[in-house]
């Protein structure tokens, strides 16, 4: 008598995701390559590297974070070209990107145009993060939101709204440990530095640079709980503004609303 083996699919951890992500990325850009977009400039910078990122902050069960929502609905919030949301559509997730096109680095023209050559279910939603906004829709499986916390004028009121919204946040930010004029070290103070409008890049959308205390203790107050966390870059001399002082932390948080 002959028996069957069951076929058993491969479980996905965040490692073999960013080695796919890597060879989606060379796809994008030959994708980008044919369409052009001509009359303006794609953002320059490979949002799929974030991938490499999350695979030194997951631990545990939650390398596997992507995988066990399969299927699910994820938002990434401040997504550029939408490269990484395009390769979560690839991977059998449905993607909301949600940006604005006044701040957007090519006013989401990007965005839209691989949206047309991919043939692609994405959408596309532009939202004012620093108005009074509510999401395109009431539950998410996960939002993705990197590097866009120190852009938002009101990081509390953002931080809340997602907790609401979604069981899954993955979140990056600058974050440092010393300000001032002679040097203070602040590291162990849960508390963030205003920039002012040039210090940091030249670049007026900059606001506020917590410590990891402080952003530990805004995301709790938010109402989420930090399940894994890593800090990348600079992690011994952090500043608020220069290039070499440059500090980010990386962070899953689990929202203590949707349970």
């Amino acid at each position: 008598m002959f028996f069957r083996r069951k076929q058993q699919r491969t479980v996905s951890d965040i490692g073999t995701l960013r080695q796919e992500a890597d060879a989606f990325a060379e796809h994008l850009a030959a994708v980008k390559a044919k369409a052009g977009g001509k009359d303006f400039p794609w953002y320059p910078y490979g949002t799929l590297l974030n991938l490499h990122n999350l695979d030194r902050l997951l631990t545990g069960e939650n390398r596997t974070l992507f995988e066990g929502m399969r299927g699910g609905r994820v938002a990434d919030i401040g997504a550029a070209d939408g490269d990484l949301a395009f390769f979560l559509e690839s991977k059998g997730h449905k993607v909301d990107v949600i940006d604005h096109a006044p701040t957007n680095f090519n006013g989401l023209r990007g965005v839209r145009l691989l949206q047309k050559e991919l043939r692609s279910a994405v959408e596309v939603h532009d939202l004012d993060l620093d108005a009074r906004f509510e999401m395109p829709r009431t539950t998410y499986d996960l939002v993705v939101f990197l590097g866009i916390l120190y852009h938002l004028k009101n990081p509390f009121y953002i931080l809340e709204t997602l907790a609401r919204a979604t069981r899954w946040c993955l979140l990056s930010t600058r974050v440092t440990r010393f300000a001032g004029e002679p040097r203070v070290d602040i590291h162990h103070l849960p508390v963030a530095y205003l920039l002012d409008p040039e210090e940091c890049n030249n670049d007026s959308t900059n606001y506020w640079i917590f410590t990891e205390a402080g952003l530990r203790r805004l995301v709790a107050r938010a109402g989420w709980d930090v399940a894994d966390y890593v800090s990348l870059g600079n992690t011994t001399a952090s500043d608020p503004a220069s290039p070499e002082g440059d500090e980010r932390a990386f962070v899953l948080l689990r929202s203590r609303h949707q349970g």
